[in-house]
């Protein structure tokens, strides 16, 4: 869209109606009639699935897909795929420092993330009336999905410099990647943070913060924004070492209240969440998701950069009938 996204963040503040910005990308393959596995296989049917999902719903921007994998698989994790659930890392690659240190960053282009690009790349010649915001994954969680999630939160304690080393090669990484985003004409990027939410503060401050950083600091300019996303239960704690990492806007997940969320943020940070995916939208009936949706936008109503949301990626075979109703709260509100 080549638009300026400073102002497009101001003007989301100050707009007195907010449109809502779920991330809703997987369900794309129920109004397409595919499986997650030929979506996130193909670039043209990720950009097609993008485009349907914005002619569906009066979303703030589209959001491309939080496939949490894609960026391990190109370090050479193993990875479950299936039809119908979003693809998982399985077993570990790195276990010693020595695995660490001889682990090679790879190309830019290898595994899926040349399917992703090249997917941001169709849709934002496809969708026009709205910003393209692709996704990357967080450093740590990166980390996390390289060493084994508890063996991560062990390293911390017991071999913090291996941690460190491996998270600069990794970070070294989703640069490159957040920039070829960039210039194949995305908006913005969505860096989802979710291992992090269960560190203390004190941890995050030095092993996800410092890191998320140096990609904001890369690639964040008057034409390209960054979204922060942490689904953990302890990020009102962690809000001082959140915001420190200068991101345009922040989503919370559903483990914590935007009612103690929002009173700490700054009103010129655009802040998203929090309608729970799992339990409303995914299991939930129309009636229940209206509920819950309208009772976060009571509870936030009154903060102008509050945006409605979802509190993480809605699982693929949620009801659309479920999300149409989510749409219809937030224009009822």
């Amino acid at each position: 869209m080549n638009k300026n996204m400073k102002q497009w963040v101001s003007g989301v503040i100050q707009s007195p109606k907010k449109k809502a910005m779920p991330i809703l990308s997987f369900p794309a393959v129920q109004l397409l009639g595919i499986s997650v596995r030929e979506l996130i296989s193909d670039g043209e049917t990720q950009a097609k699935a993008m485009k349907a999902v914005a002619g569906r719903v009066p979303s703030l921007a589209s959001v491309s897909l939080m496939d949490l994998s894609v960026e391990a698989e190109c370090f050479g994790a193993q990875i479950k795929f299936s039809d119908f659930e979003v693809p998982t890392v399985t077993g570990k690659l790195i276990e010693t420092p020595e695995d660490a240190d001889a682990l090679e960053v790879p190309a830019m282009g290898s595994g899926r993330t040349g399917i992703y690009v090249g997917a941001i790349g169709k849709a934002v010649k496809m969708i026009t009336d709205r910003p393209v915001l692709a996704g990357i994954i967080g450093p740590f969680s990166l980390a996390g999905r390289l060493v084994d999630v508890t063996e991560a939160m062990i390293l911390c304690y017991e071999d913090p410099d291996m941690l460190h080393a491996l998270l600069e090669k990794v970070v070294s990484f989703s640069i490159e990647y957040a920039r070829s985003y960039k210039a194949v004409g995305a908006d913005g990027v969505i860096i989802a943070e979710p291992l992090a939410g269960m560190l203390s503060p004190a941890l995050c401050e030095e092993f996800s913060s410092p890191y998320v950083r140096k990609i904001v600091e890369a690639v964040q300019d008057d034409s390209f924004i960054v979204v922060y996303h942490n689904c953990g239960n302890n990020t009102v704690k962690m809000l001082d070492s959140l915001l420190s990492v200068g991101a345009a806007g922040y989503h919370f997940g559903n483990a914590v209240s935007m009612r103690d969320v929002m009173p700490n943020m700054p009103e010129n940070v655009l802040a998203f969440g929090n309608v729970d995916p799992a339990g409303q939208l995914r299991n939930g009936t129309p009636e229940s998701v209206r509920e819950a949706t309208l009772a976060v936008m009571n509870d936030c109503a009154d903060y102008k950069n509050f945006v409605i949301s979802s509190g993480c990626d809605i699982p693929p075979l949620t009801p659309w009938e479920n999300i149409d109703a989510f749409f219809k709260a937030v224009e009822a509100f």
